[in-house]
């Protein structure tokens, strides 16, 4: 049959068959970064409530690498992993008002979804992040996951102008995002990090720095923290290392865990009475009401804007090409990662 086809309708179907493929990288099963390959794929196509992105630019998080070794349940293989990205919409699904073809967004994908690792991506509208004009794509990919982490994170504590917080992780993507938040909302942070890091985190507002390499900081965090109570502690750890810094807190105090969460209270009761808290962005997409994914996405673009007028650093010490993406994500996963790596398309 394709034999009888004149030369132009052959073409035509050529044409029209790349136009609906994409690169994207993909794994066929779990692994290092190495498994990664890239290959042609159907170019998704937006359902009701949907949108179709052309990525530009590609956030790459340690959910990453993490879960590309760990695998997940929901996945359908071959697998297109990343949960960021950032580019312009060009295709609306059904029911679709808010927003317009051609705007620039950033997003945070749900996890078991086809990702961002690809030219284009399909993600829930409401997680769309609308963008200034003037900020850069590879700037907007390293803003989703470590920055709405952050947001949530901080919300967890109605603290007040001039409230003392201990800030574990400092020097990392969150960490340094939520460095910026508190200082932004007058809270006095002090921030554990590497010493090869204090220079940049008291730039980014600490106003003390302790090196966690040093065997006594727990012990120099315990007297400061017996004449300056603090109100907060947010630990990028574990669970077990946010455990350990609970007696630092004052009473009502509250314990932020992000990278775990508190299956008992660490104190005895009815001491400190001090507040238990758990962040998981991912679970915002199964979990969270579209009321809550605006109030989300308006403060990332509100933090959008703040990366063009300075007041907000977005972090970024590594740029990659797409076609080296599985080399920027082996250099996130062994480290160090003073800030964000993007992949650019």
């Amino acid at each position: 049959m394709e034999e009888t086809l004149p030369n132009s309708a052959r073409l035509f179907r050529v044409l029209f068959y790349w136009r609906d493929m994409m690169k994207a990288w993909v794994h066929h099963e779990t692994g290092t970064p190495d498994v990664l390959g890239l290959v042609d794929r159907p170019q998704p196509r937006p359902a009701r409530g949907e949108v179709l992105v052309r990525n530009r630019a590609v956030g790459l998080n340690p959910v990453d690498w993490k879960f590309i070794s760990w695998g997940h349940a929901a996945w359908k293989w071959p697998h297109i992993p990343g949960v960021d990205g950032a580019g312009e919409i060009v295709e609306l699904g059904e029911g679709i008002a808010h927003l317009r073809l051609g705007a620039r967004v950033a997003y945070h994908n749900d996890l078991p979804r086809p990702g961002s690792f690809a030219e284009y991506t399909v993600i829930p509208a409401r997680a769309a992040i609308p963008l200034p004009d003037a900020l850069s794509f590879e700037a907007a990919a390293a803003l989703p996951c470590p920055g709405l982490t952050a947001i949530q994170a901080i919300e967890k504590s109605p603290l007040w102008p001039g409230a003392h917080v201990l800030l574990t992780g400092a020097s990392g993507a969150v960490g340094g995002a939520l460095l910026q938040l508190a200082r932004s909302r007058g809270w006095i942070v002090h921030a554990v990090c590497s010493a090869a890091q204090s220079a940049r985190v008291l730039r980014l507002g600490a106003a003390t720095v302790l090196d966690y390499h040093q065997d006594d900081w727990r012990e120099i965090a315990a007297r400061r923290a017996a004449n300056q109570p603090l109100n907060a502690i947010f630990d990028m750890v574990s669970g077990e290392h946010a455990a350990s810094l609970a007696p630092l807190l004052t009473a009502n105090g509250h314990l932020v865990c992000i990278q775990d969460r508190q299956e008992k209270t660490p104190l005895p009761p009815f001491t400190t009475t001090i507040s238990l808290h758990e962040v998981g962005l991912n679970a915002m997409h199964a979990h969270a009401d579209d009321a809550q994914w605006s109030r989300l996405v308006g403060a990332g673009a509100a933090m959008a804007s703040d990366i063009v007028s300075g007041r907000f650093d977005p972090q970024i010490i590594d740029v990659e090409s797409f076609d080296r993406l599985p080399v920027a994500l082996a250099r996130l996963e062994h480290g160090p990662n003073p800030g964000n790596r993007v992949v650019v398309l």
